[in-house]
């Protein structure tokens, strides 16, 4: 059976059973302050377990890609080291919200696996929540009764918290669970040791490939269980172990799931797999294979590698696959990039994303490689001077603060540092560099950390946002709770009626007021979370259930959302310039300025830059009003010509926005009329990433400021030239720079003539050769030309010149020809440049060398003659 036919055997048996098949969420979350990724596949069930939002259907079975790369559930470390831990995988599920619970999820789970599947039943373990007492918590007797009927009593095993109770994380849904445990050893190895022993023990052939979890409480912040409004169902099985397990093979890695990959890593780097589990090139294809599909499918759904957030997330991945790549399989140009084309050959018909994004992907992926490969070499030519540095030394470690700078500030892997330092006899400090790793990471969480406590409610009245008809409304807190973080103490509050809209779809959220005749408190921000629209305020009132005012700050919301009408007339405009590849990537909107990435492969002409503004410009003068479409099917929208974002997640009712010709859909809020926005300027454009350009821009009261800051300049520049006509005011200016300039550089010479002549005679005897050593306040091009001068004039010679110009340090050395083999400029230079707490370079003949430390070239200058 292959994976294509196990994967759709599971969605149409649910099917069968009365759920509703929807499709993945992309794996990148937007709009969740708590997660960056689909980490499971209940994530985009989130809402309608907490309650926030009603499901489309009450029994749902889907395919998630999932990724399991930071946080709680984190599994890069094993991966390629096991056959069975991945970053990004497939996890089928079923979900049943207020409707079945433990029965039918057992039978359900039993019948497709034993009947459908046919996996024999006497290779099926299973395990139910023990129980715990520190939580007042019973052992789940319900679901044994229920799989008493199913599989005998002696193969259901009691589990603890630890693997028989789900949580989604330190608050929110959880319930007790039921694993589904399969025995894929051989008759012979079973017969030695029992499976009742190995479950939940970490055997490569006795391995977990379902959950069914019995979603039935809610963890508070305070860690305290309360029970859901309704039970749900919510369970989860491994596609990549469900195809080990039906395919007959001891690997993930052996199945068709990564064979195709696989092959394609064997021909371009001719290198064969083994599937040896401590064969380091092995280890290599493995994190390759499974990197490089965590790596497409996160920026196909619009995740590109950056130094941040979700994005330094994907690119750790990538550069780890390209590190071991290059250190076990020998690939010292990029590679990875060509196994896109597989790997939309695999799924690309069951996920549609990586065909529509695959140049995208690719393009992004290989450039990644080709500045990565960079940082290597660049990083190896360090690791060398700082392992030469160490010889000289006399040391047998690696200085720790110096190994965690090619590491923390150059991107070079230290593992690759400890094997090029091991090669050479020396090692790193392990400890040490653990210690500093730790003290970044706490000094980063300490930035971001905050404590929450539980929301108290007081009032269930429905919570609605009214921002895109008034900037202000009468109001009552229905719930608030406290948030502590490094500023102090602030509250969060959901309003009955919010004016206030919340960040996301790349427009910043609202500040404002919240006061009535006795309180006022200042809004910070809005955003949203489960649901809930959650404003930050500065206190909490006397009297919280009285009557509000909410109020937005009206000048930062008009012109927020100027900013966000004009990225759709951008859009719009860019398409129609550059061609209708060009996609949105990815937005700022604030009130000061927007940014706007979009894909596109080549640098944006001066032409195209002024074709496009004047498009947008001429959409602003026309006055097009907003035509906006609340609440409306989304099929309704696309076939009315709506454009919808790849990564974004919508629901089956949406929102879409039209002026004129463009139409999108949009959560955001917008002008009445484009002429609103004023006028439209583009500051910059730039590369955001591979295949990725960013174009900043202004309009409204920036762009206002804007002409009139660049008048002002005018007439300053005017008053100071005294001259109207500014172009050849500046074109006489810089003629007469340029002359001066050639007067400046012939005077150097002629003094730099001179000194030659005073230098000859001061060489002095030292042995056999002649030393000069001399200090100078000329430029460096200067000196470079005397030491020339020299070398070929004074034979048997070494010329040390200590220069301070523009009071800055700088050494430079000379060395005949004759003595090039017994004295090297180099070495030499190496030397010097510790007195001024620099460094330099160059050949045996010639080196120069700068610095920070002005004071020390005296100390240099009796190094040298001691030398």
């Amino acid at each position: 059976m292959t994976s294509q036919e196990i994967r759709q055997k599971f969605l149409d048996y649910f099917q069968s059973k009365g759920h509703l098949i929807v499709p993945s969420a992309p794996i990148v979350l937007k709009d969740d302050p708590t997660l960056m990724f689909s980490n499971s596949g209940m994530t985009q069930f989130k809402d309608y377990f907490l309650g926030y939002k009603e499901p489309k259907a009450t029994r749902i079975a889907d395919t998630q890609k999932c990724l399991r790369v930071s946080g709680k559930h984190n599994d890069l470390d094993d991966v390629g080291r096991d056959t069975y831990h991945h970053t990004m995988f497939e996890m089928l599920g079923n979900w049943s919200f207020g409707d079945y619970f433990k029965e039918n999820a057992i039978a359900f789970a039993w019948e497709l696996l034993t009947e459908v599947y046919g996996i024999p039943k006497e290779n099926l373990y299973v395990t139910i929540f023990e129980g715990d007492t520190s939580e007042n918590l019973e052992r789940d007797h319900d679901a044994y009764n229920f799989w008493k009927s199913h599989i005998s009593e002696d193969r259901i095993i009691n589990g603890n918290k630890k693997d028989n109770f789900w949580e989604m994380g330190a608050s929110g849904p959880c319930g007790p669970c039921s694993e589904i445990h399969v025995d894929l050893r051989s008759a012979e190895e079973k017969a030695q040791v029992s499976g009742l022993d190995l479950v939940n023990n970490d055997h490569p052939q006795v391995v977990e490939i379902w959950n069914l979890v019995f979603m039935q409480y809610n963890r508070k912040a305070d860690g305290s269980l309360e029970n859901l409004p309704a039970k749900h169902i919510d369970t989860g099985m491994g596609f990549e172990r469900l195809c080990m397990a039906l395919q007959g093979k001891s690997s993930n890695y052996d199945t068709d799931v990564f064979t195709p990959l696989i092959a394609e890593v064997e021909k371009l780097s001719g290198k064969k797999y083994t599937g040896i589990l401590e064969s380091e090139k092995d280890i290599a294809i493995r994190v390759v294979v499974d990197h490089i599909r965590a790596v497409a499918f996160a920026i196909a759904d619009g995740q590109l590698p950056s130094n941040g957030g979700a994005g330094y997330v994907i690119r750790r991945i990538l550069r780890r696959g390209i590190s071991y790549s290059y250190r076990f399989l020998d690939m010292k140009e990029p590679f990875l990039y060509k196994l896109v084309a597989v790997l939309q050959g695999q799924m690309g018909t069951f996920f549609p994303e990586l065909e529509k994004q695959g140049t995208l992907v690719t393009e992004v992926i290989k450039s990644e490689e080709e500045s990565f490969l960079r940082t290597i070499e660049n990083g190896l030519i360090r690791v060398e001077k700082l392992i030469q540095q160490t010889i000289a030394d006399n040391q047998k470690v690696l200085p720790t603060e110096e190994v965690f700078e090619l590491y923390d500030t150059y991107g070079f892997p230290d593992d690759l540092t400890r094997i090029i330092a091991e090669e050479k006899g020396l090692t790193i400090d392990e400890k040490g560099f653990e210690q500093a790793l730790n003290e970044q990471k706490q000094r980063s969480k300490a930035d971001s950390v905050q404590k929450v406590y539980d929301w108290v409610t007081l009032e269930e009245k429905p919570e609605n946002f009214v921002g895109y008809d008034t900037f202000e409304s009468e109001t009552y807190i229905t719930r608030y709770r406290k948030v502590e973080n490094k500023d102090g103490a602030f509250y969060q509050v959901v309003l009955s009626e919010s004016p206030f809209y919340p960040e996301g779809g790349g427009q910043v959220g609202d500040k404002g007021v919240i006061e009535n005749a006795t309180e006022r408190f200042e809004v910070l921000e809005t955003k949203k979370e489960n649901g809930l629209i959650v404003s930050l305020i500065t206190g909490l009132p006397k009297d919280a259930g009285a009557l509000f005012y909410a109020k937005v700050n009206t000048v930062n919301r008009k012109n927020s959302q100027a900013n966000h009408s004009v990225t759709h007339l951008l859009h719009e405009a860019l398409r129609e310039v550059l061609g209708t590849h060009v996609e949105q990537k990815g937005s700022y909107v604030g009130p000061d300025y927007l940014r706007f990435d979009f894909s596109h492969f080549n640098k944006m002409t001066e032409e195209e830059l002024a074709l496009v503004e004047n498009k947008v410009n001429a959409k602003i003068k026309e006055s097009i009003a907003l035509q906006e479409f609340r609440n409306i099917p989304i099929r309704e929208a696309l076939d009315k010509g709506a454009m919808a974002l790849f990564g974004e997640k919508y629901g089956d009712s949406v929102r879409m926005i039209q002026f004129g010709s463009s139409k999108e859909l949009c959560g955001g809020t917008h002008v009445k009329n484009t002429n609103e926005i004023g006028h439209f300027k583009i500051i910059s454009e730039s590369s955001a990433a591979a295949g990725i350009r960013r174009i900043e821009a202004i309009s409204g009261d920036e762009s206002e400021k804007y002409f009139k800051n660049l008048e002002k300049q005018v007439a300053e520049l005017s008053q100071l030239l005294k001259s109207k006509d500014l172009m050849r005011s500046i074109e006489k200016l810089m003629e007469e720079n340029s002359s001066l300039k050639s007067e400046v550089e012939a005077f150097k010479k002629e003094k730099a003539k001179g000194e030659i002549g005073d230098w000859k005679g001061a060489y002095e005897q030292k042995g056999d050769k002649l030393l000069l050593v001399k200090r100078t306040s000329l430029d460096a091009g200067s000196v470079k030309d005397i030491v020339f001068q020299l070398k070929k004039e004074i034979p048997t010679s070494i010329t040390v010149i200590l220069s301070d110009a523009d009071g800055k340090p700088m050494i430079t050395v000379g060395v005949s020809d004759d003595l090039a083999g017994i004295y090297q400029a180099g070495a030499l230079i190496k030397e010097l440049a510790k007195e001024i707490q620099g460094g330099g370079g160059g050949n045996p003949g010639f080196a120069t060398a700068g610095g920070k430390n002005l004071d020390g070239l005296e100390n240099a200058y009796q190094k040298a003659l001691n030398i």
